[in-house]
């Protein structure tokens, strides 16, 4: 039977009682524990990490997966200050960019394998495919989350910055990027503000996500239903404005201009060098 502490753990994470079974064993429990904590903490303090932290982040980072061990990610630590206020001011002015102490700007990095291929005499013409700019966004995604997953279990908070692309080539000048290499995200790193606790914000219901054998919908839209209303119930709770998911989410894609500069992301993205065939 589970614990009334995994319960609470599964309920929080999906704001209602879910029929998900805990782990049995003590470490396994103990993992699955840590990954249905996480959240998002945007209150961070301007503390810096203690020393060694950040390799540790990217030695966690470089334990993910990767497509064919290409290692197609690279990223860029930023602890400099007025660096920092320049990002934000690209990423939609968040003032967690500035306040953070580590900023790490993740990047889909095709350069390093063109220029190894020009030193070795190797041809690297597959790089021009679209394949191959989605493996970079793919390797650097799993190596960030792994990041995060490490950092919180070191007692530090997260957050992702996909404001990052709102005005990337203004991001590719600040940070020195060489053709070949995109920003994907941005990630903010530090020690929580303990005087703000951050909650755990419910998911959508397993029978949405979750497709057994072929793809269904049909009984989509009353756990939908079901899931606004949780999201109201915990907007209350955080004291934010009450918005239905549904509402919230389509008109975060209603038209161009809800990308906030990101409708021009193919433009950015042939200009750094990828012609994406």
């Amino acid at each position: 039977m589970p614990t009334s502490h995994q319960q609470d753990r599964i309920q929080s994470r999906y704001g209602q009682a879910h029929s998900v079974k805990p782990p049995s064993s003590e470490a396994a429990a103990a993992l699955f524990d840590h990954l249905l904590a996480h959240r998002t903490v945007r209150s961070l303090q301007s503390k810096a990490l203690e020393e060694g932290m950040l390799e540790q982040l990217i030695a966690a980072a470089q334990s993910a997966a990767s497509s064919s061990n290409l290692q197609t990610w690279s990223v860029v630590a930023v602890r400099d200050s007025e660096r920092k206020a320049r990002l934000a001011s690209y990423a939609g002015n968040q003032a967690h960019i500035r306040e953070c102490p580590l900023l790490l700007v993740w990047l889909a990095d095709l350069s390093r394998l063109e220029r190894i291929g020009d030193h070795i005499g190797q041809e690297t013409a597959a790089n021009q495919y679209l394949e191959m700019f989605l493996m970079a966004c793919i390797d650097a995604s799993l190596a960030a989350q792994n990041a995060v997953l490490c950092a919180e279990a070191l007692g530090l908070g997260t957050v992702y910055i996909g404001a990052m692309r709102n005005k990337p080539e203004s991001v590719i000048q600040e940070l020195g990027l060489p053709p070949k290499v995109f920003p994907v995200f941005g990630l903010c790193v530090g020690y929580p503000k303990a005087e703000i606790e951050t909650a755990v914000k419910p998911r959508l219901p397993q029978s949405v996500v979750l497709h057994l054998e072929r793809y269904q919908h049909e009984h989509e839209l009353a756990s939908v239903q079901t899931y606004d209303q949780i999201m109201r119930q915990f907007q209350r709770s955080q004291a934010m404005a009450e918005i239905d998911w549904s509402l919230h989410s389509t008109q975060r894609v209603a038209d161009a201009r809800s990308l906030n500069g990101r409708d021009r992301l193919a433009e950015a993205i042939r200009a750094q060098g990828f012609p994406i065939r």
